[in-house]
């Protein structure tokens, strides 16, 4: 099963961070760098990501069942969401940190951190490789995906940084190679912060334009009025959508469900729709998109309403 594939290449990933991670802890306090322990940080809130997704993985994995209609599914974006806040946590702590030491650095052991740096960087490729093979469109994976490629990036960083202490004795260049690790986190957490917030408002998937869905499915044979519409994310890739569509009178109700819901499939992969659909009054008059709440046949619309457009001539 893929679910099973990306646990796997998750856990292998997880186990090269972790022994990693104990020893650059060690080096970084011998050789006095707090590259090296932002670094040490960083891996330790990656070994956390990927326990995170892994247990994310298999909540969203059990059946809908009792009061939780869609399962577990959003499991996966509140772990998508705490690692994206980690990561905004420990750039703020780690640019305060970095502060202070270019007010008044201490003494780094260049050559240590040059070759810990080094290693870590054959390491963090090799875990980013296990994690590429595990499905990235969920936000989960992507979300641990992302602190691995953060502290990949850190890593070259502090290699710089290192080889610079080594040959000219500068060493604020530690804390300056902190600074590139803290903008790298918070750009990657305002991200994921941003994606997994989204989802759990509800808004519509980036991309898609409920405008244009509406306008698309008025447009469809027998359709008079599409109102009530409404488009979110029940987790990664899995889009839900529900509107209120209204036919010609005397028209064919179920047909015109039917060729509406395999027009949403084909069109924007929407295969979790749900359709309320009935005859429209007779007295239901004009054309276009406008505010709801005008019409008498439905008790209380809301949102755009999507009508036919007559062709011209």
């Amino acid at each position: 099963m893929a679910a099973d594939a990306d646990r796997r290449w998750l856990s292998i990933a997880l186990g090269l961070i972790l022994a990693y991670m104990a020893v650059e802890v060690v080096v970084a306090f011998l050789a006095h760098s707090l590259a090296l322990i932002s670094d040490a940080a960083h891996m330790l809130s990656d070994a956390g990501s990927i326990v995170l997704a892994l247990v994310a993985m298999r909540l969203a994995a059990r059946p809908a069942k009792g009061g939780y209609t869609y399962g577990l599914k959003r499991a996966e974006i509140l772990s998508a969401q705490g690692n994206g806040l980690t990561l905004l946590l420990l750039s703020v702590w780690l640019a305060y940190e970095s502060v202070e030491r270019l007010i008044d650095p201490p003494e780094v052991g260049g050559g240590m951190v040059l070759a810990t740096a080094v290693s870590g960087v054959v390491v963090n490729i090799a875990a980013a490789w296990c994690m590429s093979k595990a499905n990235r469109s969920s936000l989960n994976v992507e979300g641990a995906f992302q602190h691995i490629i953060t502290d990949l990036y850190g890593f070259i960083a502090t290699a710089v940084a290192g080889a610079v202490v080594m040959l000219t004795g500068f060493t604020r260049a530690d804390a300056i190679a902190t600074l590139v690790v803290v903008a790298l986190m918070l750009r990657s957490g305002v991200s994921l912060v941003r994606a997994s917030g989204r989802i759990f408002l509800e808004a519509a998937p980036p991309g898609m334009e409920p405008d244009e869905v509406g306008a698309r499915m008025a447009r469809q044979d027998g359709v008079v009025e599409v109102h009530d519409l409404h488009i979110w994310e029940i987790t990664s890739g899995e889009v839900a959508l529900s509107a209120h569509v209204l036919v010609e009178p005397g028209g064919d109700c179920h047909t015109v469900r039917t060729a509406v819901q395999a027009d949403l499939r084909a069109g924007y992969g929407i295969t979790h729709a749900t359709l309320e659909v009935c005859e429209a009054p007779g007295e239901l008059v004009g054309v276009g998109s406008g505010e709801a709440g005008g019409g008498r046949h439905c008790e209380a619309p809301h949102g755009t309403v999507h009508r036919r457009v007559p062709e011209a001539g």
